[in-house]
């Protein structure tokens, strides 16, 4: 199971927020309040404020990703805006993976004279550049801003708060240091952080050997969890190492 990438060097910090997202207010994100199998994971890039590079990955069910498929390819919807005002930019998107329960697509953002993409807003106050990664499923956009300092996310907080477009909520969640970031498009297996503890346990202590050396209720008393949350966090784990597994031949 490949290791998230190290950062090495100097201090590295990660700012995460979430913007919610009412029903209505933004056509792209409506697909996954409406189709609830459908994940999303992008990471983004900009140097300055007038370019960024987007690859995003969506995971879903066969008929959910094809309802999507049109809305990825199509260049004139703006899929990064939070304000409501349409980028004026330039658009290219391409597709590099179609597999049943997964698609990529690499857009290229050019020639950008107006544009409040989160990226686009946070490179003002960072000029050495950042990097981004965005989760969507539902109603929600969680973002992590990998910066080298902290000294002016208050003035990120500030410009994305007072852009939003009516119908889209922010929220803080955390600024920390970090020594590794988490990303599915970095991993293959796509298994979540926590979801990977509890597998590394169960294979550790000798869950999926015959006989079994371990319970459940064993297994979860061990990483003091509860046996509910164990128990999901195993099936989810296996899921998407089985999904993984069968993609890689469609």
């Amino acid at each position: 199971m490949a290791a998230s990438p190290r950062l090495a060097g100097s201090n590295m910090y990660d700012f995460s927020f979430t913007i919610t997202y009412d029903t209505g207010a933004d056509e792209y994100t409506d697909q996954f309040i409406d189709r609830e199998s459908l994940r999303s994971e992008a990471l983004y890039a900009c140097l300055d404020p007038s370019k960024m590079w987007v690859l995003e990955l969506v995971t879903g069910d066969p008929e959910d990703l094809t309802a999507l498929d049109e809305l990825l390819l199509d260049e004139s919807l703006d899929r990064y805006s939070v304000s409501g005002r349409s980028c004026e930019a330039t658009r290219h998107t391409s597709q590099i993976t179609e597999k049943n329960r997964q698609r990529m697509t690499y857009t290229y953002v050019s020639d950008v004279s107006y544009c409040d993409a989160i990226p686009l807003i946070a490179v003002k106050y960072f000029t050495d550049g950042l990097l981004f990664r965005q989760t969507r499923s539902g109603e929600t956009a969680q973002w992590h801003i990998l910066v080298q300092d902290d000294e002016n996310v208050g003035m990120v907080y500030d410009t994305v708060s007072g852009r939003l477009a009516d119908g889209l909520q922010f929220s803080f969640d955390y600024l920390t240091e970090l020594d590794q970031w988490e990303s599915r498009l970095l991993s293959p297996s796509g298994i979540r952080a926590e979801q990977r503890e509890v597998l590394t346990a169960a294979v550790n202590r000798g869950y999926f050997e015959t006989p079994r050396e371990i319970t459940l209720d064993e297994l979860a008393a061990d990483l003091e969890l509860p046996r509910s949350t164990v128990s999901y966090r195993l099936r989810r784990a296996t899921a998407e190492l089985a999904k993984a597994f069968v993609d890689q031949d469609l």
